[in-house]
């Protein structure tokens, strides 16, 4: 005989259901639809912007899976507020070619983006702010291999915590995110060096992608970030 099960700690702390979640599945295709419009009305104040630089992102990252869903999301910030400034203004030399596989990267990192802020609701972290005051935006090869890291970090990000995904709908969202990342970073490889797309850097001698940890993850993405983390219940 079936019993009513009650919610799990991490539903009655944070208010995130499973319900709640595959509820907010059947919009992604909008979500996708309307990232163009998103970037275009986009408040670029997150990014090098000094208002902020020293505060902290509003609410915590949670537990178990959704720390891990507010770990994604805050890659996907970072990644969407970088393609918006590529795509702003785009380096010197750049192809029409390149020009709209841009755009449309930065179309998949805004819908990433918004999926997962409109997922997690009220239990997701807040708008953080980046830095990119590193990167030359009219050189391409600052932009390119500015742009290798990010996606082969976050490739690595998700193989890195799939593992530790309890809820099977999550696992297959992170995958089907995650194959996507993989494109990006094949692309964008290509760019950088002719057939550098699998090489053993980002695949190993068994075929497999690399996993990273959020150790690794943060050390690389931390100079971009502004915002001060607060880690104490990230996913590590």
């Amino acid at each position: 005989m079936l019993t009513k099960t009650k919610p799990s700690v991490e539903e009655n702390e944070t208010g995130f259901s499973r319900r709640k979640f595959l509820g907010k599945l059947g919009g992604v295709a909008g979500i996708t639809a309307i990232a163009v419009a998103c970037q275009k009305s986009v408040d670029n104040s997150n990014v090098n912007g000094s208002a902020i630089e020293n505060s902290t992102a509003n609410g915590s990252y949670g537990t178990g899976d959704v720390a891990i869903l507010n770990y994604a999301y805050l890659l996907e910030q970072l990644e969407a507020a970088f393609y918006i400034m590529v795509s702003d203004n785009f380096y010197s030399g750049a192809t029409n070619w390149e020009q709209t596989r841009l755009k449309q990267i930065r179309d998949h990192e805004i819908a990433h983006r918004e999926f997962f802020k409109t997922a997690l609701a009220s239990s997701a972290i807040g708008e953080f702010q980046f830095d990119f005051s590193a990167v030359d935006f009219s050189s391409r090869t600052s932009v390119l291999t500015t742009a290798q890291v990010f996606e082969d970090t976050g490739v690595g990000a998700y193989n890195g915590v799939a593992y530790r995904i309890q809820n099977p709908d999550y696992l297959v969202l992170a995958g089907k995110i995650v194959s996507v990342e993989a494109r990006h970073a094949g692309y964008i490889r290509e760019l950088v060096m002719m057939n550098s797309f699998a090489d053993r850097s980002v695949v190993d001698i068994a075929g497999l992608d690399v996993m990273k940890t959020p150790h690794d993850v943060l050390t690389a993405v931390k100079p971009f970030i502004k915002t001060n983390m607060d880690m104490k219940s990230f996913p590590m």
